[in-house]
């Protein structure tokens, strides 16, 4: 359905070192620098971070959430400790369990050094 995702960030080496950590432990290469932009490519998508174009500061999407797939619950765990030791922020509730209409979902929330929402999920 996307072809990219693309975030703001008012510090690019910041945000290249916080998500080439926590996209790593998803086995995402490190990102690649193009100008003002990082990139991470994979069969699927690619996922960009980026200083804004228009040169007015970033911000982040209030209620937006840009979700991770992750393979098992350890993986989730693992990308959001990295996150946390790369600058980030847990929030939400602690990475665990939770049961919804879409049946039990492993969820990791954090937000990234920029204050955007991230969520490593593993569908159960």
């Amino acid at each position: 359905m996307f072809s990219h995702i693309m975030i703001g960030t008012s510090d690019l080496d910041r945000a290249k070192t916080f998500y080439d950590a926590v996209l790593g432990t998803l086995g995402v290469p490190p990102g690649f620098v193009d100008r003002q932009r990082v990139f991470y490519r994979t069969p699927t998508g690619v996922f960009g971070v980026s200083l804004p174009i228009n040169g007015e500061p970033c911000t982040f999407a209030n209620g937006g959430t840009i979700g991770f797939a992750c393979d098992t619950p350890a993986i989730a765990d693992a990308w959001h400790a990295a996150g946390v030791a790369n600058g980030g922020v847990a929030c939400e509730d602690p990475p665990g369990v939770r049961e919804g209409p879409s049946g039990k979902m492993y969820l990791a929330y954090l937000r990234d050094p920029d204050g955007n929402k991230l969520c490593g999920l593993h569908r159960m």
